[in-house]
């Protein structure tokens, strides 16, 4: 048995935990922090996905606020081109390891206990297992225990499908598809890629640009997806024009529509939103981040099952409960059904604070690491929990056309609470991981000539405010009711 005591146990050490501890060092040069994580490396699920897995939106604002992710340039070539680069699976890894090792661990205030287990709390004591050793860790924590487990994110690797796999099947989680070089003597005849999330897409795209032919592609999508249009999203200092764009589009349709649908074909339109068959209205909103160049290639995808779900899967056939497709029976199945986000959890919230414990979840959709550091930050900077709460209440984590319109009207409300407090507008401004404010503060700095246009926002959201809200809580009516 180990004895250990610290100021904050954070138990996971992924984006969520190290974004918290990065903002928590130096916003409090005097705490100490211990992390116990299951994984043998920082980074969370980053260290169980695919290797071609990549960021959907720029690196510019993605990591931790005091260490730049990616360098500041645009992409030159692939379907990137023209826009800021998405850090890859390998570079994601690196960039949380030096920062452990080299920011972290060196400041003398950091613990890290990898390949560990947090078992619970007994009393004032809280207990880990090294899963390795099998040895017994008791904790003395002297302020608070931070849960950055909450979204619980599954990958491929380490999901289990909900259907049967008969014997003989070729099947395989995305990352096993660059092995395939090693089988070149007998490749699949076809593919079939089952899921219609980021991870289907990806994997979709990994097939065609590696020289697999659409034709030999069969495609599983239950439902179709909208997805953010990428150049819309690139870093403010780079092209704000695009950003306030996508902000005015956002409150002009959804003021303008009765309902979710009827908004997601308004931005359709406008380009904000994009989706890969234009003949299609998709059901499905989980905040991916798409190119139209990506677009582009999954559209050569003909062979494609909708409104269907994989119930068996044998050699040459695929079924979905009484019904049946043939494929070649050298076809290979690629399971892309994990949910990154436990969608259905959707209702599973608590208070960011509650007396000795902090759970870190989502302040705005979809900012992950931002919601983390917001939170280490208003821990040391304000006195009580109600004062903390009443400025960080949780996102609604939504997932359908349905239902988004209420987490547009959650993160304009949180962005005005947070401007409208003297500290918290002041981190905004310096936080590398909010997507405007640090570049409109050097707008501000250096009067740019593009605060004209965006001194037009704010006047837009207020005059369509009103609508927004309208729609925002007919969606939060079907979010509850779901």
């Amino acid at each position: 048995m180990t004895a250990h005591e610290t100021d904050y146990l954070i138990v996971g050490a992924g984006a969520v935990g190290l974004a918290f501890a990065d903002t928590l060092l130096d916003e409090d040069p005097n705490c100490h922090i211990t992390f116990v994580d299951k994984h043998a490396k920082p980074g969370g699920h980053w260290n169980d996905a695919y290797s071609f897995v990549a960021l959907h939106q720029p690196s510019a604002t993605y990591g931790v606020n005091s260490m730049e992710m990616c360098p500041d340039r645009v992409d030159e070539h692939g379907h990137n081109a023209g826009m800021y680069p998405l850090a890859k699976h390998a570079e994601i890894l690196a960039y949380y390891s030096k920062l452990m090792t080299e920011r972290m661990i060196p400041s003398g205030r950091v613990a890290y206990l990898p390949l560990t287990e947090y078992r619970g709390q007994d009393g004032d004591t809280h207990s880990a297992r090294s899963i390795l050793s099998g040895e017994e860790h008791n904790f003395t924590v002297r302020r608070k225990l931070v849960d950055a487990t909450w979204f619980q994110t599954s990958v491929p690797s380490t999901h289990t499908p909900a259907f049967d796999i008969a014997e003989g099947t070729r099947f395989a989680a995305p990352g096993k598809l660059p092995e395939l070089w090693m089988q070149a003597d007998n490749l699949p005849d076809h593919y079939v890629v089952i899921g219609g999330g980021k991870t289907a897409m990806d994997t979709a795209v990994w097939l065609l640009e590696a020289g697999v032919a659409p034709e030999k592609i069969d495609w599983v999508r239950p439902r179709d997806s909208w997805m953010f249009n990428r150049k819309l999203l690139q870093p403010a200092h780079h092209r704000i024009e695009g950003l306030i764009q996508f902000q005015t589009d956002l409150v002009e349709c959804a003021a303008t529509s009765e309902t979710g649908d009827e908004m997601f074909e308004k931005l359709d339109e406008r380009g904000t939103m994009l989706r890969i068959d234009p003949g299609v209205t998709p059901q499905m909103f989980h905040f991916a981040v798409i190119s139209e160049a990506e677009v582009a290639l999954l559209a050569a995808i003909k062979n494609v099952h909708r409104g269907k779900r994989v119930t068996a899967l044998e050699p040459g056939a695929m079924h979905f409960g009484d019904s049946t497709a043939e494929l070649p029976h050298n076809t290979l199945f690629i399971d892309c059904t994990a949910r990154a986000v436990p969608f259905d959890a959707k209702g599973n919230t608590r208070p960011f604070f509650e007396g000795d414990r902090i759970t870190l979840q989502l302040a705005q959709a979809p900012f992950v690491p931002y919601s983390a550091a917001l939170a280490a930050f208003l821990e040391v900077n304000f006195d009580n929990d109600m004062e903390r709460n009443n400025l960080i209440p949780p996102a609604p984590l939504t997932d359908s056309t349905a239902t988004y319109p209420y987490a547009i009207m959650a993160n304009l409300m949180s962005t005005a609470i947070l401007s409208g407090n003297e500290k918290t507008n002041g981190f905004n401004a310096r936080s590398r991981l909010h997507p405007t404010g640090p570049a409109i503060a050097q707008m501000i700095a250096e009067q740019d000539p593009r605060l004209a246009e965006l001194a037009k926002v704010g006047p837009a959201i207020k005059a369509h405010m009103a609508g927004v809200i309208k729609l925002g809580m007919a969606a939060k009516a079907i979010h509850e009711a779901e």
